[in-house]
């Protein structure tokens, strides 16, 4: 009988290892990468409420646009035009909106567009008010566009010495305001309390100089002149009383000259003062611009009157992409364009259509530009 060797060695029994728990700084970063995750779907799928402002299309006034039809056909035409061929520009300057009510960017669309100093980020209000449509802001848009021609080629032609008759016509009636049932559409109204008007703020001052006391309107209505006593309606308007007719109004003109202007697909009345310039450029002898790249904005009335717009920084820089070295803005937007200039265009300040004629005269003739109103930081 033989017996185990109480001494022969045996395999060691091992222990399994316990599981490896991760470092605090490994959690850390798991939770990080995680909430990264949600802000970016949150940041790409949560509608922001914003909508971003940037350069749009540039047209030179003294160029072509496309039609309807898709053909390119001069931007602005006038009978028996004068203008001489030139490589020199007038640009209007528009402004595009990324972004409507129904599909807004998203928020790291908005971080991107705020750190790009040619893009500007706006509540979505003020571009669509509450209650209009995309539909409905274009449909506004298209109306105003036809006005600023309108008024331009009217300033034009009263710069240039033509006579041209104009009449206030009235568009819309409320049905609930002051004017319900006395006034009607198409009536041209002739006259507030005695004194003549031609102008739709002539109205307006007319109307707010009483003081919700009632006013006699003279009106013609199909070939028969009529007047008629109402009284205005108070109403808050930005927190100040003002007194209404409760009408909307137009402004028409009688152009001694046929002036067509062509451009589809823009909106808004920011263009009417390069339309005025154009239009002067063509009906005159010679080169306004002396073969230079000048581009420029403004609203203007028939009068030549130059007003305010919007989204100037970006038409500034849309100017210096489109190769203008020279640009003209209203007085009134100065305060948004000091230290937003970008390199390689120089501004001048303008606040009549005459102004601006005048700056375009002393680019072209290499004349005192120092002498020229500039924008500066007491504007």
């Amino acid at each position: 009988m033989t017996l185990f060797d109480q001494n022969v060695s045996r395999a060691p029994v091992t222990e399994p290892e316990p599981p490896r728990r991760w470092g605090r700084g490994t959690v850390t970063g798991v939770w990080a990468l995680t909430l990264a995750v949600v802000v970016l779907f949150v940041l790409t799928f949560v509608p922001s409420g914003y909508v971003i402002q940037q350069p749009g299309p540039v047209y030179n006034t003294l160029g072509t646009s496309t039609n309807a039809d898709g053909q390119q056909v001069p931007l602005i035409t006038v009978p028996n035009e004068q203008d001489a061929a030139t490589d020199g520009q007038l640009d209007l300057l528009t402004v595009q909106v990324s972004g409507n009510r129904e599909r807004t960017p998203s928020w790291i669309d908005l971080v991107q567009a705020w750190f790009d100093p040619s893009r500007a980020v706006v509540p979505i209000d003020r571009i669509f008010p509450a209650g209009q449509s995309t539909e409905q802001r274009n449909t506004e848009n298209a109306a105003l566009m036809t006005d600023s021609q309108n008024e331009a080629s009217a300033a034009a032609l009263r710069e240039l010495g033509y006579t041209v008759p104009q009449t206030i016509s009235v568009a819309t009636v409320d049905e609930t305001g002051a004017t319900a049932g006395i006034l009607q559409e198409k009536d041209v109204i002739t006259s507030v309390n005695g004194t003549d008007v031609t102008s739709v703020e002539g109205v307006r001052s007319a109307v707010q100089d009483a003081a919700g006391a009632p006013v006699t309107l003279g009106f013609d209505r199909d070939g028969s002149s009529r007047t008629a006593q109402v009284t205005p309606k108070p109403t808050d308007v930005d927190g100040r009383q003002q007194y209404l007719l409760g009408v909307g109004l137009a402004i028409s003109f009688d152009l001694p000259i046929d002036v067509q202007i062509q451009l589809n697909d823009v909106g808004g009345p920011s263009a009417g003062m390069m339309f005025a310039l154009g239009i002067i450029d063509k009906m005159t002898p010679g080169d306004l611009t002396g073969g230079q790249h000048i581009a420029g904005t403004g609203t203007i009335d028939a009068d030549g009157n130059v007003g305010p717009i919007g989204g100037i920084r970006q038409k500034l820089y849309g100017a210096r992409d489109a190769g203008a070295t020279w640009f003209l803005a209203p007085e009134a937007n100065c305060n948004e364009v000091v230290g937003h200039v970008p390199d390689g265009i120089r501004v001048f300040s303008t606040s009549t259509l005459s102004q601006s004629l005048t700056a375009l005269e002393t680019i072209r003739d290499g004349g005192d530009l120092d002498a020229l109103p500039t924008c500066d930081s007491g504007s």
